[in-house]
């Protein structure tokens, strides 16, 4: 083969390498405790080489994604294997019994970073969702990306010293610690807390009380189904990095209807 030849082999099986490459995803562990994250690859879409793992406080870990992919990422915490190995997580549990999740979701309250790589216009579209609920910060900041709304975003409040009681998760061991909030609709099995039914389409389900109380606290995560407008973000050719308990300047924030003044990190 000659050289020029070899060149030309070589320059177009970098081009298909780097086109192959979507984004870097890197998951980085702010808490003060063990989290362990879970990642659930859209339906037709080939997964990640792991499908949940654990960070240690401190701790960071990259997984590129190819092209084209679409899913979801969240934090499970607290936790614990039996006697047989089995996992189970006190929040963000996705029910495999192991540290893979092997391609089941979060059951709720678990705070969602979604994405879908190389969308319409070839834009990587992603947000931080609480339509599930919430059990932890989390922040989203793309690196290295082009494009007008190449935004942060996430959830950086812990909203489980403020949840409302008739949301709130408590953990029934230890000290009883508020671990999770739940969304209003997996509170109350309701058509217009679900956006279901007759209120399935933005022009019926419109923001409640609930909705509006983790809108109040992040104003750039979805707080409910049709919250599109102030919560989707895009970006061009960017890797991304996922932090857990982000560090981030302070201010105090008091929610309406809420005694309990919250530490606000700002994004």
């Amino acid at each position: 083969m000659s050289s020029h030849l070899s060149l030309f082999v070589v320059l177009n099986l970098l081009l298909f390498i780097s086109g192959s490459l979507g984004a870097t995803f890197t998951f980085i562990n702010n808490c003060d405790y063990k989290v362990w994250p879970g990642i659930l690859t859209s339906a037709g879409i080939a997964p990640l080489d792991s499908t949940g793992f654990a960070l240690e406080k401190g701790e960071s870990r990259a997984l590129t994604a190819p092209a084209a992919w679409s899913g979801r990422f969240w934090g499970r915490t607290a936790c614990s294997e039996d006697s047989t190995g089995k996992l189970t997580c006190l929040t963000g549990d996705c029910g495999s019994g192991k540290i893979e999740c092997a391609g089941a979701g979060a059951k709720p309250p678990a705070t969602l970073a979604e994405f879908t790589l190389n969308g319409a216009d070839g834009k990587d579209f992603y947000d931080v969702s609480l339509v599930d609920g919430y059990n932890l910060p989390m922040l989203v900041v793309p690196h290295g990306g082009s494009g007008g709304n190449c935004s942060t975003t996430g959830c950086v409040v812990d909203l489980n010293v403020a949840c409302p009681a008739e949301l709130k998760v408590v953990s029934s061991t230890g000290a009883g610690a508020d671990v999770a909030c739940k969304s209003a609709c997996e509170a109350f099995q309701q058509p217009q807390y679900c956006c279901s039914g007759e209120y399935g389409n933005p022009n019926t389900c419109k923001p409640t009380s609930y909705s509006e109380f983790f809108k109040h606290a992040c104003p750039r995560a979805y707080s409910y189904a049709y919250d599109d407008g102030t919560s989707t973000f895009t970006c061009v050719s960017a890797d991304y990095d996922i932090t857990f308990c982000p560090s981030l300047p302070t201010r105090y924030l008091q929610l309406p209807n809420c005694p309990t003044i919250l530490t606000f990190r700002t994004l």
